[in-house]
């Protein structure tokens, strides 16, 4: 349903924020401060790259599991999504489509502001 602007999630506010200004330095530039704000936007995009996975630990079972719901889901979406004719204008229409984008840009501009936290944390020596 996300695919014709039904049911869409709002974009986090701290989301929207690192949008408009993703390189300004906080008020408060403490360690604590920068660490807190870094978790903060871990909760919103999950792990960062320097993060080692959680699946690591998963067994072999499990991500076997995982891995085929998600291939099932995968090919159901794509049939479904295939049956509609003229999805694309119908997007378009909807909003779908520029919302995807303002989502897409929010987690980029999100992404900038979680590493330009860490390299001022990383600047200051901290732990």
């Amino acid at each position: 349903m996300a695919d014709f602007n039904v049911g869409q999630d709002d974009i986090p506010s701290l989301l929207l924020d690192a949008k408009k200004h993703p390189y300004d330095k906080p008020a408060d530039q403490s360690c604590d401060a920068l660490w807190a704000d870094v978790k903060a936007l871990d909760q919103i995009l999950g792990a960062d790259i320097d993060v080692p996975a959680a699946d690591a630990d998963a067994s072999e079972v499990d991500r076997g599991v995982a891995f085929i719901g998600d291939t099932a889901l995968g090919a159901f979406k794509g049939a479904v999504e295939g049956l509609v004719p003229y999805r694309s204008w119908i997007r378009k229409l909807s909003g779908a489509e520029r919302h995807s984008r303002e989502v897409a840009t929010a987690i980029a501009a999100g992404t900038a502001r979680r590493a330009f936290l860490k390299g001022l944390r990383t600047g200051q020596g901290c732990p």
